[in-house]
């Protein structure tokens, strides 16, 4: 089963969807580091850097798969309806067009369906729905899905008409009355060293990192892990926050603190043990956790992608 995957940063939707079953044979994007991670980690695949809407070809393939950039759309981000980031999913539609997948999923952040941004969601189902598919969107928490983080993210899936068939959202396979117990900090981390010098942002706590709490037990599931190195979750060796007042939290005590490393990160958001990542000119510290932060969890993209109905014969 062959799968062609769009704007696909450093792979995290790819590792899944090559858990999954697939053999990626195109992915893209125009990140240099996300390029040189992903090669890293999948030699195999065919990387095109590049922006995607300068691709006149797509290869043919059973399954299409995209991360199209959600800054317009992010708690994180310029959040502004009208940006062209926000349409990008026009391009990817183009692809659906020209290959003519069985099916696709999509990913974005939740924040997608907020009011202010419906219309946009709508236009996605709208254009999808008239390329030929069944299309169906859910917002799922990766935390659900044996990731050691709570990341909410909406996924849209389409399941081409011909097949007849529809798509079902998978049922959480972590968590209270289920077959396993939601992955924590301890369990994705607890193994790597306390104070990994040089791989950690080690700047000063500023006032606006300090104006919520960043910081989670070693027994609980990490807060969103993020690009923006700045605003990364603390590391549980760190003195817990304490409310002081509206936005403002300040550390319990004096000891050491810092900020979870990009490698850590990496772990936290579901990454395998042995993720490479590469010494290349591009891979400065701040690249390394923006790659990492803006990926999808690959255990949560293997979970929707092994949901897809069995229409690949």
């Amino acid at each position: 089963m062959k799968a062609v995957s769009l704007f696909s940063g450093c792979g995290g939707s790819d590792a899944g969807v090559i858990s999954a079953g697939f053999d990626v044979v195109m992915a893209n994007d125009k990140l240099a580091y996300a390029r040189d991670v992903y090669i890293s980690n999948h030699p195999a695949t065919d990387y095109v850097l590049e922006d995607v809407a300068k691709i006149e070809r797509f290869p043919r393939a059973q399954l299409l798969v995209g991360c199209y950039p959600c800054q317009g759309f992010s708690q994180g981000g310029v959040r502004d309806p009208s940006r062209k980031i926000n349409t990008l999913y026009l391009e990817f539609a183009r692809a659906l067009q020209q290959i003519r997948p069985k099916a696709f999923i999509v990913e974005n952040v939740s924040g997608m369906v907020r009011k202010n941004y419906r219309h946009l969601l709508d236009d996605q189902f709208k254009v999808f729905t008239e390329s030929g598919y069944r299309v169906k969107a859910q917002v799922l928490n990766a935390v659900d899905y044996g990731v050691a983080q709570e990341r909410r993210r909406i996924f849209i899936v389409g399941i081409r008409d011909d097949l007849g068939v529809e798509y079902t959202f998978p049922t959480p396979t972590h968590g209270d009355g289920l077959a396993s117990p939601r992955v924590t900090i301890r369990d994705a981390i607890g193994d790597m060293p306390e104070w990994p010098e040089g791989e950690f942002y080690a700047r000063e706590f500023h006032w606006y990192y300090l104006s919520r709490n960043r910081r989670q037990d070693w027994a609980d599931a990490s807060k969103t892990i993020v690009a923006n190195p700045r605003h990364m979750p603390l590391h549980p060796m760190s003195p817990p926050l304490i409310k002081r007042e509206h936005n403002v939290w300040e550390f319990s005590s004096e000891g050491h603190a810092r900020r979870f490393s990009y490698r850590e990160a990496a772990r936290l958001q579901g990454f395998a043990r042995g993720l490479v990542f590469p010494d290349t000119p591009s891979g400065s510290l701040d690249m390394r956790y923006k790659v990492i932060g803006n990926a999808v969890p690959p255990p949560l993209f293997e979970e929707v992608a092994r949901a897809l109905p069995q229409v690949w014969d």
